[in-house]
């Protein structure tokens, strides 16, 4: 994305409030132990631990200083779409760029906006814990060459809704970040999209969200993303609960174009004849 992709654009709060909910902002950027409208101070300090190392996620709040108030919108547009810094400086894809990719310019311009608007934070960036060779940044450009792949891979005759669903799901929710499986470098499986993977944190496993996998109605799916019931009256547990309290700032209409979605993903050839 250039400056020309960005001009003439005008910001919308509201919107920008959305993205900042549906990407799941507060999730990784707030402090560990912050709760309410404390999400909304983007300190930074939270820790993921993966086989690559521990990622330490940096404050992005509007100080200046240390945040990245600094910032322009064609700033974030790079750190978001391309894995790149102010500086040109490779991001680890630990930060989901790999999907954000896919974000549009109106939403990248609202985004910035809406984050110039949150609390200030005086809190230091901590390193990353990687050792080598992962923590060589340059190697990060060739990753990107292989792994990065604008372009959506759900296809196919869907609806309007189904198509804004793969927005929500593939761009803006990162969802594959998670319920994807990876290479041995790291890049997403996308002959296994959706289809489950192990837990980084080394606990248990990531469920699939296929129809082979997911037995859910639309409704019940939407419904999840809004209060964390089940259909069973059980309730949304570990790193889900965040992603539930995001979801339930979307609208009805989003939530149900994202369960629309979920049902138009194709089962997985691959993982069939690997059973």
């Amino acid at each position: 994305m250039d400056q020309s992709q960005l001009d003439g654009l005008n910001p919308d709060l509201a919107r920008g409030e959305i993205v900042f909910h549906a990407a799941g902002c507060a999730s990784c950027h707030s402090a560990p132990d912050a709760v309410g409208d404390e999400k909304f101070m983007l300190s930074g300090g939270r820790r993921f631990e993966t086989e690559f190392g521990t990622f330490i996620a940096p404050n992005i709040s509007s100080l200046p200083e240390v945040g990245i108030g600094s910032w322009s919108a064609l700033d974030l547009a790079n750190a978001l779409i391309h894995g790149t810094g102010p500086e040109g400086q490779h991001y680890f894809p630990a930060f989901p760029y790999t999907s954000y990719a896919n974000m549009s310019a109106e939403d990248v311009v609202s985004l910035h906006a809406f984050l110039s608007t949150l609390p200030a934070s005086e809190a230091e960036s901590v390193s990353h814990e990687v050792g080598f060779p992962f923590n060589v940044r340059r190697g990060l450009g060739g990753w990107k060459l292989l792994f990065i792949s604008p372009g959506w891979v759900v296809e196919g005759d869907l609806t309007d809704q189904q198509r804004h669903g793969r927005y929500l799901v593939e761009a803006l929710g990162h969802c594959a970040e998670c319920h994807t499986p990876r290479n041995g470098l790291g890049g997403m499986r996308r002959d296994l999209w959706l289809t489950g993977a192990p837990n980084p944190g080394g606990k248990g496993r990531i469920p699939g969200l296929t129809s082979d996998q997911l037995d859910w109605s639309e409704a019940d799916i939407a419904e999840y993303l809004k209060s964390g019931f089940t259909p069973d009256y059980d309730s949304a547990g570990g790193e889900m609960v965040e992603v539930i309290e995001n979801t339930s700032h979307l609208t009805d209409g989003d939530r149900l174009a994202i369960a629309a979605y979920l049902k138009a993903v194709p089962v997985s050839s691959t993982r069939l004849t690997s059973e």
